[in-house]
């Protein structure tokens, strides 16, 4: 092993080149963050973990102008499931501009985002294989190790997102508690020999089910025993052959695998999220069963909360405490992703025991407002953050929320809330003939974006009676108001989250 004694100093290393990481690195980068992105692998790899985006996704990707390069990659899919229960559930009449799932393969999605993270600015550095980190008061030492060379890297502040098994996470101390796999699945990219032997969907018997996913030119089999194989047996053609035929009770020939692999349904949450001047995201934060698909989307979302805020520490003074609000908001995102994961995990069984609790959720799931909540929260549109705001409007359900698209003015010209906020700023949006906030702005005004609510046009339901708003850069509604007397709280939110007042 030869060592290397380079030094260079950077003011965030990311580590690990997956959809959280080339987000969070472009979401930095734009601000003028120096970044650089750390991956063990020399190069993407050739099999697709995961296959698409879900509406919160492609929302928050519509905030930064680049949704559009996702859009063409695949198609649109107006439903989703939930527990893989009998009927899905419509994405028609949800509250966003994409009311449907993005069939895109995870590849060409971190292609996607590391064509944007470049643009912005940052740097991806592939063979960096990461293998020890010490922080300090001021920062943080990283070891590297590329093509059998170590070296050491200075930085401010360091964020893992290097997975489940995340070594920046060890290295940083933060407890991973929750649950170990205790039932396991087999996965097969592959084809059909008799292309009619199998249909697509879900296929449920006593012993487990054989779930069938069309990909181009091939299936996605994914089979649950109720009797889980030994984990640490070899993944094989033959072994996921077996597994379809006992749970079907017939043979089914597979041919030309490209991917093998087993999952299981470990369940757990990192205690922290920051520590220090370490802070984690993705994988690295939380594992869970992959029920509705919703991993890769959850990362995308840490790093869209992040970003701005480790952007505001270091360029513009703002308090650490604004990276307090990541954990406080992303842990208690985690917790809930947990659970609903787990209990879509176990509704899915198809054994006797759960017969009952599945007809009873069925019954449920008939009711319409039951499975719009479903749907809204498979796609991620029901996150909220508590957000503090002691005003009137504190309790109005949208405030915390994504907010909704909505036509508007900004310097006279039309233009919708989305591309006010590709610039990734704070967006402070007004009815001027209704109230006057100059005064209690004025000290952040140029940290802010100023628009009005286009006067005639349609609005979404968090925008009808509202008079001011102050949108986060990450879209989240941190403050309304009605009235000018609702004024007053304003000054105390725009410190929380803009930052200290400017003095002149």
């Amino acid at each position: 092993m030869i060592a290397a004694k380079s030094h260079m100093e950077v003011d965030v290393a990311i580590v690990g080149a997956g959809p959280t990481g080339l987000l969070l690195a472009a979401e930095l980068a734009m601000r003028e963050v120096q970044v650089v992105v750390l991956e063990r692998s020399i190069e993407r790899p050739d099999f697709v973990r995961a296959f698409n985006l879900n509406s919160r996704s492609l929302e928050i990707l519509d905030r930064r102008g680049i949704v559009d390069r996702f859009l063409a990659e695949g198609p649109k899919v107006p439903f989703t499931h939930f527990a893989a229960l009998d009927e899905p559930l419509s994405l028609a009449d949800l509250d966003t501009d994409h009311p449907y799932v993005l069939g895109i393969p995870q590849t060409r999605t971190e292609a996607l985002l590391e064509t944007h993270a470049i643009e912005c600015g940052a740097a991806i550095r592939w063979g960096h294989e990461v293998i020890d980190v010490e922080q300090n008061d001021a920062g943080a030492t990283i070891r590297v190790r590329c093509e059998e060379r170590l070296s050491e890297l200075h930085v401010r502040w360091v964020v893992g997102c290097d997975g489940g098994r995340s070594t920046v996470r060890k290295c940083a101390g933060i407890a991973f508690p929750g649950t170990a796999a205790t039932r396991w699945a087999l996965l097969g990219d592959l084809e059909l020999e008799d292309s009619k032997s199998l249909s697509f969907g879900n296929h449920q018997t006593e012993r487990g089910s054989v779930f069938v996913i069309p990909r181009p030119g091939y299936v996605r089999v994914i089979v649950s025993e109720h009797s889980s194989p030994d984990p640490a047996s070899t993944v094989s053609l033959g072994a996921l052959r077996d597994a379809v035929a006992h749970v079907l009770e017939r043979p089914v020939s597979f041919v030309r695998p490209r991917w093998l692999t087993r999952f299981g349904n470990a369940a757990r949450l990192a205690e922290r999220y920051r520590v220090g001047r370490i802070l984690v995201a993705g994988d690295a934060a939380h594992v869970h069963p992959p029920a509705g698909a919703q991993g890769l989307n959850v990362g995308l979302q840490d790093a869209f909360n992040l970003g701005w805020k480790l952007a505001a520490v270091i360029r513009e003074g703002a308090s650490e405490r604004l990276l307090d609000t990541y954990h406080d908001e992303r842990h208690a995102l985690g917790e809930h992703l947990l659970m609903q994961t787990c209990a879509q995990s176990e509704l899915g069984q198809t054994d006797e025991r759960m017969q009952p609790v599945r007809a009873l959720v069925k019954s449920i799931a008939r009711n319409d407002v039951v499975r719009r909540q479903f749907a809204e929260m498979v796609t991620g549109l029901d996150t909220r953050y508590d957000v503090v705001d002691k005003g009137a409007m504190a309790r109005s359900s949208w405030l915390g929320r994504l907010a909704p698209n909505v036509p508007l003015l900004a310097d006279r010209k039309p233009m919708t809330l989305a591309a006010c906020l590709t610039g990734g700023r704070h967006v402070f949006v007004m009815n001027p003939t209704r109230v006057n906030a100059d005064a209690q702005v004025r000290a952040w005004k140029e940290r802010l974006s100023f628009a009005h609510f286009a006067q005639g046009e349609p609005m979404r339901p968090w925008a009808e009676k509202i008079d001011a708003a102050l949108i986060r850069p990450d879209g989240h509604i941190a403050w309304m108001a009605q009235s000018n007397s609702e004024l007053a709280t304003l000054p105390a939110t725009l410190e929380q989250w803009v930052g200290p007042a400017s003095r002149h």
